[in-house]
């Protein structure tokens, strides 16, 4: 099979929740208010994949594709593909492949991860200077 290369990502991303894997740029989100039969998930752009000796690569995405297959879903029958973390092989969402019908179309490339399977990165830094909200009275 292989040894995995994880690709690192630059910038505000979304993470694996049980590999801590990075996944996708916050950047690429489409929709936030997206929703799956588990809950919440986003649904992102897909831009920056192709296709090569019949492998789907994903660059500054680590995932894995599954095989497609035709699956009713909340907004009717699609085409999709399962979508794998490539450090824990959990699924996390699935790929629009093809859409059936007309209004549906937008999602086909489209990448959807379910939000309980992913973390937000934060690459906020905090100033280790700073003190507790307290009144003026009780700073020298």
């Amino acid at each position: 099979m292989g040894r995995v290369f994880l690709v690192e990502l630059d910038g505000k991303y979304y993470r694996c929740k049980f590999c801590e894997s990075p996944l996708a740029l916050a950047d690429d989100i489409l929709s936030r208010s997206f929703n799956c039969r588990q809950g919440r998930a986003y649904l992102f752009e897909n831009a920056s994949v192709t296709v090569m000796f019949e492998f789907i690569l994903f660059y500054r995405v680590n995932v894995t594709v599954g095989p497609e297959e035709d699956r009713l879903m909340m907004s009717g029958v699609h085409t999709v593909a399962d979508i794998f973390c490539c450090g824990c092989g959990q699924l996390l969402g699935w790929k629009y492949m093809e859409a059936r019908e007309k209004h549906q179309k937008y999602k086909e490339g489209k990448v959807v991860l379910e939000r309980w399977r992913i973390n937000e990165d934060s690459n906020e830094e905090f100033n280790a200077d700073a003190r507790r909200n307290l009144g003026d009275q009780e700073y020298p």
